[in-house]
């Protein structure tokens, strides 16, 4: 039924922290938007026009401060309705279409993770409020179900992982009687339930027994029913009888530490998020392995009389009739193992009496190990994902704590059960029920205490289960920071001095550039001295000196031309050739009369003298006009 606006939570009077007003409005107005939407039927996931309902992702860090610190969901909330028992929880989260939903609260200040595990009320081992089908109807204290036309399922809220336990559920209609009240006069069948266990992947849309995730016992014939094969099994059970429902798994197997891949290990995958304005952690279902599909495919195909395809005559082998060949075809897929939990058994008690073992050995609920193969796959999606993106949920691949063995409870046609999870059954069984299954192919004496537990003792166990699971993540939670914290200070480090190295290196650019600057100021300034020095190459008659090659550019003309004296540049520099012998006491006058009466050109090229001297070479003095 539609929740009324009295059972909202009034925004006004939440808590806030000062100096958050803003935030706060923020957030309101979001909750708000969420919380008067019009609440809608939800469907099966198989059911045509099945939609998803939008979620809002949580909001940033600092708005959680004006949010209440919840230790029990709001939801769901019922009316005080004159004749009404059973009801609908459309403002619940409901797991449907491949997720999953569990109620989260705001953590305490100063946690590294935004949300923790909380419960919803009330706080016992009951039928799940968001682990059900959204046709199956509830009583506010969970534990009546109706259930309304085709087979719907709920689960309830604390799986079995390891151990033996019983509990009771009364068949108030059942067995194909039809109900006296029920609002579809059309209805050819009577009601009907099938009970039993079943794992995560089992789907809320079909009965127990549908696939090899569940193992049901039917109400009609008594048969059990698994990979939707019935077999023979027990007597039939109708509205009134009281059935008992035993299971016994062992020891739950310990991760291998030393195998990072071991799918023992525990690990959570989910995202918290607001919806209606309450917060839940989301969360990928466990898919249906492949292995597990192929197995319900031979099941049915094993059941058919088809006839096999005829075999065509064979032919001689000779090259005319020889087939092509063509390229290989697509591999057939290798498929993993599936393992069982080696003596596990269920049995069923009609009224008290034990029905015997109904099924054995049952299928491992841990998921199936990865293969090389896909996991390179995912690592590959995973370094293509683009960086900044908000989180993505991811199929996880590990035991996150809730696997296991659910009590589940299937209705046809308004069928109608009570379920009573101890510590106090209308027919309580021996205390040694192992014992008393296996009387008949061993002499086992039975114990005189209890060798297994009511089913109400597992829902403590299972939420101090999850609390510790919660904790855990939040000291990895705490160790990542710090990791990430010291990233990003080395980062920051090794940034700065990458712009120390990068501004370096700019202003030695720069010295540089500064540098052939000034170099190419003084050669312009500087006059060209270097090109208008010659060495003598010849002496005697024939005597010519040597021009250097830039002023031979110059003069290409006819020797017996007679070429006109053009005035010498007042800046030309007086070019001085000195003769000298090696061991010659010869000296020119004109080179003395100006080596000492000389304005400094003397030393100004003193070194080019000194390197005549020393390689032995005359030098003359010449006027750079004379010369011209």
């Amino acid at each position: 039924m539609a929740m009324t606006s009295s059972n909202v939570p009034n925004e006004s009077s939440r808590q806030s922290t000062p100096g958050t007003t803003s935030n706060n409005h923020h957030a309101a107005r979001k909750r708000r938007l969420a919380a008067n939407a019009v609440p809608e039927v939800s469907p099966a996931p198989s059911d045509s026009g099945a939609t998803a309902t939008a979620n809002v992702t949580l909001p940033a860090r600092h708005d959680f401060f004006s949010r209440p610190r919840l230790t029990i969901s709001r939801f769901p909330t019922f009316q005080d309705t004159p004749n009404v028992t059973y009801h609908t929880t459309e403002q619940l989260a409901m797991n449907r279409l491949g997720f999953r939903y569990t109620p989260a609260g705001v953590a305490p200040v100063g946690s590294a993770l935004p949300c923790r595990t909380i419960e919803s009320g009330p706080a016992k081992f009951r039928v799940s409020w968001e682990d059900r089908s959204a046709f199956i109807k509830v009583t506010p204290d969970g534990l009546g179900l109706l259930g309304e036309r085709g087979f719907r399922s709920a689960r309830c809220n604390a799986p079995i992982r390891e151990g033996a336990w019983y509990m009771e559920v009364r068949i108030e209609c059942g067995g194909g009687e039809r109900p006296p009240d029920v609002p579809d006069i059309n209805m050819r069948e009577g009601s009907h339930v099938r009970l039993g266990w079943a794992r995560r992947e089992a789907p809320l849309n079909g009965p127990v027994g549908l696939d090899g995730y569940s193992y049901g016992y039917r109400d009609k014939t008594g048969d059990k029913v698994h990979l939707s094969r019935p077999r023979g099994y027990g007597r039939s059970f109708r509205s009134g009888d009281v059935i008992g429902m035993y299971i016994f798994l062992p020891p739950r197997r310990k991760p291998d530490h030393a195998d990072p891949h071991d799918p023992a290990h525990l690990k959570r995958e989910r995202i918290p998020i607001e919806f209606k304005g309450q917060e839940y952690f989301e969360s990928l279902e466990y898919a249906q392995s492949k292995e597990m599909i192929t197995l319900m495919e031979y099941s049915n195909k094993a059941s058919s009389t088809a006839p096999l395809p005829s075999v065509p005559a064979k032919k001689s082998a000779n090259p005319k009739s020889l087939p092509e060949r063509k390229g290989s075809g697509p591999e057939t897929p290798v498929l993993r193992p599936l393992p069982h939990l080696q003596g596990s058994h269920i049995a069923f008690f009609v009224n008290g009496e034990c029905q015997k073992i109904a099924f054995s050995d049952l299928f491992d609920y841990l998921p199936l190990r990865r293969t090389s193969a896909s996991r390179k796959d995912k690592e590959n999606s995973r370094k293509r994902a683009r960086e900044g993106a908000p989180r993505e949920h991811k199929e996880n691949p590990y035991d996150d704590g809730t696997l296991g063995y659910y009590p589940f409870i299937s209705l046809f046609n308004y069928a109608r059960v009570k379920i009573n999870p101890g510590p106090d059954f209308e027919f309580p069984p021996p205390p040694d029920i192992e014992a008393l299954l296996r009387k008949e192919d061993e002499d086992i004496k039975p114990s005189r205490e209890r060798t297994w537990r009511p089913i109400c003792e597992r829902y403590p166990e299972f939420m101090q289960e999850q609390w510790d699971l919660d904790a855990r993540e939040e000291e990895e939670a705490k160790v990542e920071m710090a990791l990430k914290a010291e990233r990003q200070k080395a980062e920051a480090a090794k940034q700065v001095q990458k712009e120390r190295k990068k501004r370096q290196t700019e202003a030695k650019k720069r010295a540089k550039e500064a540098e052939i600057r000034q170099a190419s100021v003084r050669a312009v300034s500087v006059p060209r001295t270097s090109t208008e020095r010659e060495v003598v190459t010849d002496f005697g008659d024939n005597y010519k000196p040597a021009v250097s090659s830039l002023l031979a550019a110059t003069m290409q003309l006819p020797e017996d031309v007679e070429m006109a004296h053009s005035p010498a540049p007042a800046a030309t520099p007086t070019i001085g050739y000195h003769a000298h012998y090696a061991g010659s006491e010869y000296e020119s006058e004109q080179a003395e009369g100006e080596e000492e009466g000389g304005d400094g050109e003397g030393e100004q090229y003193g070194n080019v003298d000194a390197e005549n001297r020393s390689d032995g070479v005359p030098s003359i003095d010449l006027e750079l006009e004379e010369l011209l």
